[in-house]
């Protein structure tokens, strides 16, 4: 078997505008987006941290890197899912996520599962 495939990770990202807690006529705009991390490879392997690139809409980047997710550091099985929500704050009402996962697998191999581009819009903003 191909290595990259035993060491291969799915991420699916939903974004969701939180209207209740956002203040646009302040310039506040928030987001949830849930996440789900999917093992597609062959061994188990464990989310150990993460690298985030959150850009808003005026070109402002920040960059978020952290141990886990949610306070969690799952290990996924192949074929396990993990489902998590969670959320960021914008200053414009467009912006967009990307990144990755760091994983160390049951054998010791150390690899990342990139988070695909996806973006957080107020409803109607963008066509």
């Amino acid at each position: 078997m191909a290595e990259s495939k035993k060491y291969e990770i799915a991420v699916v990202a939903v974004p969701q505008y939180i209207a209740e807690q956002s203040d646009p006529a302040n310039d506040n705009y928030v987001f949830a987006y849930t996440i789900t991390i999917d093992n597609v490879g062959t061994v188990a392997a464990q989310l150990i941290s993460r690298h985030w690139i959150i850009t808003d809409a005026g070109g402002e980047v920040q960059e978020v890197r952290g141990l886990g997710v949610v306070g969690r550091q799952p290990l996924l099985q192949p074929g396990e899912q993990f489902v998590y929500t969670s959320g960021c704050q914008f200053d414009t009402p467009v912006g967009t996520m990307r990144g990755s996962y760091q994983f160390t697998a049951v054998d010791g191999k150390q690899f990342e599962a990139d988070i695909p581009e996806f973006t957080l819009a107020i409803p109607h903003v963008l066509h």
